[in-house]
């Protein structure tokens, strides 16, 4: 598929998408493909772990993909896109060294900086472990600067599991805690069988150090948010990250607003303190 895209003159346009390169394309579930990224003119993405991009794909459509890794030396980064309509098979069809269109990154992310020094929880449903994987690549090449780690990851079943080919890494060279279950018994797994919270708890955690880094369905939120407070964690230190259907990435559509903020904008990561109030709405 060739694309022919308009090199932005600005980089401070954030209305024109920028022709990006596709390095590697690597499926990880029927539903699931990840793609590497890198920008023509090699520049740097410029992003922290948690936020999101626009990608664009000529005569199709625009849709909002999550980043799903850290920054590193190559300026690559990766999407993990998950094919529900015309915009996200169409990227499910694309080829190494094929060109389609980024704009971001948008949103706010996750301060690694204000989590040094703490020891984190990292509570990832389903695709939900898509945008920490940034974090958890950002800790691992910072490790020196984080305690403890311990990471919770639950999945419908077994196939529906993502980056399963790094998990061991995650233990080994990033020193993490790494607890995985499935909703339910499967003749394909041996391991801890419950939803997500059924893991909370054996977890022993010291609730003045620890900052819990929540993404998943909806309904997995109440639940979880819970078991972190009956574990002593306070609202400011539960940080979530909403997902919401965002079009212009800029906080002009009003498409993504809850009452008064802008998930594109005044998120999509907040702490709990900042959203409890307006939590029926979401």
């Amino acid at each position: 598929m060739a694309l022919e895209l308009c090199q932005c003159e600005r980089e401070s346009d954030l209305y024109v998408p920028r022709p990006t390169r596709v390095t590697r394309v690597k499926p990880q579930t029927t539903l699931e493909t990840m793609i590497t990224l890198q920008f023509l003119d090699g520049a740097d993405l410029g992003h922290r772990p948690g936020q999101f991009v626009q990608v664009f794909i000529p005569a199709i459509g625009e849709a909002p993909i999550s980043i799903c890794s850290a920054p590193n030396p190559e300026n690559t980064f990766d999407l993990c896109v998950r094919k529900l309509g015309d915009v996200t098979s169409a990227i499910h069809r694309l080829q190494g060294g094929e060109v389609i269109g980024i704009r971001g990154p948008f949103g706010n992310g996750f301060d690694m900086e204000a989590l040094q020094g703490h020891d984190l929880l990292i509570v990832g449903g389903g695709i939900g472990l898509v945008p920490l994987r940034g974090v958890i690549q950002y800790v691992a090449q910072h490790r020196e600067d984080y305690g403890e780690v311990t990471i919770l990851y639950g999945f419908k079943t077994p196939a529906e599991q993502l980056f399963r080919d790094e998990l061991d890494s995650w233990v080994t060279e990033g020193q993490m805690d790494l607890r995985l279950t499935v909703d339910r018994p499967h003749p394909d797994w041996s391991g801890h069988v419950g939803v997500i919270t059924t893991l909370f708890p054996d977890l022993k955690l010291n609730p003045q150090r620890t900052k819990a880094l929540v993404v998943g369905p909806p309904i997995m939120y109440q639940f979880v948010i819970t078991e972190c407070r009956l574990k002593g964690l306070a609202d400011d230190n539960i940080i979530l990250s909403l997902e919401r259907r965002m079009r212009c990435g800029v906080g002009k559509c009003g498409h993504c607003q809850i009452n008064n903020k802008y998930v594109c904008m005044d998120g999509p990561v907040f702490t709990f303190s900042e959203v409890k109030h307006m939590w029926e709405a979401i």
